[in-house]
């Protein structure tokens, strides 16, 4: 089942035992937290929903890409995202909303340092950074 964002699965209608759900996630996802510094995404996330009646657990697989301003040139810089979790939840209300999880987890799967490979900087901005 292919669901666009926000991650919301409707609890009424989950069945018991586990349901798959596939959910996309571009740069408008990334936008609606605020300022990330996530200019552009290329995310999917497959999620395991498991009903046990009073928890609900969630399996979640995050891959793709996001694109970053570089740290030393500032040109647009694509870094692979590979990450997962598992939660349990004890709902309060009819859905389970597990968007913030997977804003978290993206933004922490990145590096500190976000930097092109030695020799693929803009050459005009890494020539006047060795002037200075």
């Amino acid at each position: 089942m292919l669901t666009l964002q926000p991650f919301v699965v409707e609890l009424r209608t989950l069945r018991t035992g586990n349901s798959e759900f596939t959910w996309k996630a571009g740069r408008q996802f990334f936008e609606e937290f605020g300022d990330s510094g996530i200019l552009d995404a290329d995310i999917t996330v497959t999620a395991v929903v498991s009903n046990h009646g009073l928890t609900i657990g969630v399996k979640a697989a995050i891959a793709g890409s996001v694109t970053v301003p570089c740290d030393r040139c500032l040109e647009n810089l694509a870094i692979p995202v590979d990450s997962s979790f598992e939660e349990s939840y004890t709902p309060e209300s009819n859905i389970l909303d597990i968007s913030q999880e997977v804003y978290d987890y993206v933004l922490t799967s990145l590096p500190m340092v976000r930097v092109h490979p030695e020799g693929e900087c803009n050459g005009e901005t890494t020539k006047y950074l060795e002037e200075q």
